[in-house]
């Protein structure tokens, strides 16, 4: 009988989590969809925060996979779990990839989630002006680019989604592509994203490092040193064009490990990374009663 009862203590203990809900990024379709199939239709999967939390912050998280896949799992639903068990409603992104799109439909997904997690404020218990965003690789670009390329919102816009502002309050980047220079870029994030030969100005707006500007969102980044797939300089270089902005930033470089750890719960060293992540997120506020 003593493990029922352990099993108990155990359940009552736990925060009660609401089971996440998929909603349609677009009701009445995505802009430029080229078909009705699931790969056509962008969702934003709702994972609400712990009943009776108090952080009031929400965050977007956009998954990686090079534009042409997504880590839903353990770039996506992992992370809502570790951010719900901080007190923090995640929203995750499934937005449209290659080959059937190129950008700017990443892009026009992006900012729409932002826009959405706004629109949700209020139903779901946090703060408007409490909204992060978090990318992983290709991700890490689509957030970056969201934290460089954003506005604030059509006014006469018929949708009101629509009229609501998609610049994200803070973000995280965790082992992001950032330049599409030759010498540092994912070669494969960029042929996806842009086709074989893209425009050059299009390549430019797009390597995020030379976006980056005052306004530009606080910033946590992540990279080990000898990631094979996505190069380091790609944080570095952003992490620097932070500092000349005089943008509050912090990068943490482990010196080993592959790419595409998420959170690297089975790794002794970079399982650490999430607690310096959370300590950022406390400095800020981020994790604390506004």
């Amino acid at each position: 009988m003593l493990l029922p009862r352990v099993l108990l203590v155990l359940m009552i203990a736990l925060p009660l989590l609401a089971a996440p809900e998929t909603i349609p990024l677009y009701p009445n379709g995505a802009p430029g969809a080229v078909g009705n199939d699931e790969k056509d239709i962008p969702t934003l999967t709702v994972y609400p925060a712990p009943e009776g939390s108090s952080t009031q912050t929400a965050v977007v998280v956009f998954p990686g996979g090079g534009y042409v896949n997504l880590a839903i799992n353990h770039e996506g639903a992992d992370i809502a779990a570790w951010l719900n068990a901080r007190g923090v409603t995640a929203l995750v992104l499934k937005y449209r990839l290659a080959p059937r799109y190129r950008h700017p439909s990443m892009i026009q997904d992006a900012q729409r989630a932002i826009r959405t997690a706004r629109s949700l404020a209020a139903k779901h218990g946090y703060a408007k002006d409490r909204i992060g965003i978090w990318g992983f690789s290709a991700g890490g670009h689509l957030a970056a680019t969201a934290s460089t390329h954003y506005d604030q919102g059509s006014a006469s816009s018929p949708d009101p989604v629509e009229r609501v502002g998609c610049r994200p309050d803070f973000a995280v980047l965790s082992y992001p592509v950032i330049s599409f220079d030759d010498s540092v870029a994912h070669s494969g994030s960029k042929r996806n994203l842009l086709g074989e030969n893209p425009d050059p100005a299009l390549v430019e707006n797009l390597s995020n490092e030379k976006q980056v500007n005052a306004q530009t969102p606080p910033t946590f980044l992540f990279h080990t040193g000898n990631d094979p797939g996505v190069p380091v300089e790609n944080s570095v270089l952003y992490y620097l064009a932070l500092r000349k902005h005089r943008v509050p930033a912090e990068l943490h470089v482990y010196e080993n490990g592959r790419h595409g750890v998420g959170l690297a719960p089975f790794d002794p060293i970079l399982s650490t990374w999430p607690q310096r992540l959370e300590a950022w997120m406390r400095f800020h506020g981020w994790l604390n009663k506004p």
